[in-house]
């Protein structure tokens, strides 16, 4: 059992005749949470869909940046670069067209679907690797194993959850089958990455880039190795917060514990 999982479970034993539990968390490893609610009779209310496009939006947006580091530029033309440039225009990194390219998906669910689409709509060829193939991931990508997805894709998101198969799976033995030069992009859960594995990839150029929205231990500590990285850009796990997404949160879970309280419960995931 986790740390976090003996919290929950701790908390849940001290909470006088719990009748409900409601969570947010879709892509941690919940299921002896779950496992043991069910146990004890106590049903647990998911919140899924509330942030499933913007989770999306927020991970194209990362490779976006990558690609053309639009904050970088904008910052030298406002300190004055671009009006004192010899030339009509200038750029400091490489700029990077995706069309055609191959990306790659670890975990086609709700939210690697609606990137797909994206990566679909400029033209990419997108391949995906999911323990549980589905008949929608089939309308937007190729499914294949893992092994070939790291060997081809120029591009990789991880939209998968955090369960023990899946920890660790962006690890020196797996980076060692991707292409060199490929960008990694993760806004689903840090501890899916190797940390210390990434930063040596980061850093002897095996991987080009790493867009990312989390990390092994939230809020990130100044140790962390992935903040020495080269090419390396974290933002504080902030993919699902737009107002719309956390305004869903709420009216979700309004309506969950009211169909609880009507006695037909929805959204029950551990029955």
């Amino acid at each position: 059992m986790t740390g976090q999982m003996k919290k929950y479970r701790d908390s849940l034993e001290k909470t006088p005749e719990p009748v409900l539990l409601s969570q947010i968390q879709t892509k941690m490893d919940l299921r002896g949470l779950m496992h043991y609610a069910k146990e004890k009779g106590i049903p647990v209310l998911n919140v899924p869909t509330y942030g499933t496009q913007i989770v999306g939006q927020y991970a194209v947006g990362l490779l976006m940046e990558i690609c053309s580091h639009y904050g970088h530029h904008d910052q030298t033309v406002k300190e004055g670069k671009w009006a004192h440039n010899t030339d009509w225009c200038y750029w400091d990194y490489p700029m990077i067209e995706l069309y055609g390219k191959t990306v790659g998906i670890i975990g086609l669910g709700r939210i690697g679907q609606a990137t797909a689409k994206i990566l679909n709509a400029m033209d990419m060829k997108v391949i995906a690797y999911d323990a549980y193939p589905s008949e929608s991931g089939k309308q937007l990508a190729e499914y294949v194993d893992l092994d070939t997805l790291f060997a081809q894709s120029d591009v990789i998101f991880l939209h998968c959850p955090l369960f023990p198969e899946t920890e660790g799976i962006i690890n020196k033995e797996n980076i060692a089958k991707m292409k060199d030069g490929v960008i990694i992009i993760n806004n689903s859960r840090g501890q899916l990455v190797v940390e210390e594995d990434l930063k040596d990839a980061l850093n002897s150029g095996k991987v080009y880039a790493a867009g990312l929205d989390v990390v092994s231990t939230e809020p990130i500590k100044e140790d962390n190795p992935l903040l020495q990285a080269k090419n390396c850009i974290i933002t504080p796990h902030i993919s699902w917060a737009a107002q719309a997404a956390r305004q869903r949160i709420m009216d979700i879970t309004v309506d969950n514990i009211q169909a609880f309280v009507d006695g037909k419960p929805v959204n029950v995931v551990n029955k």
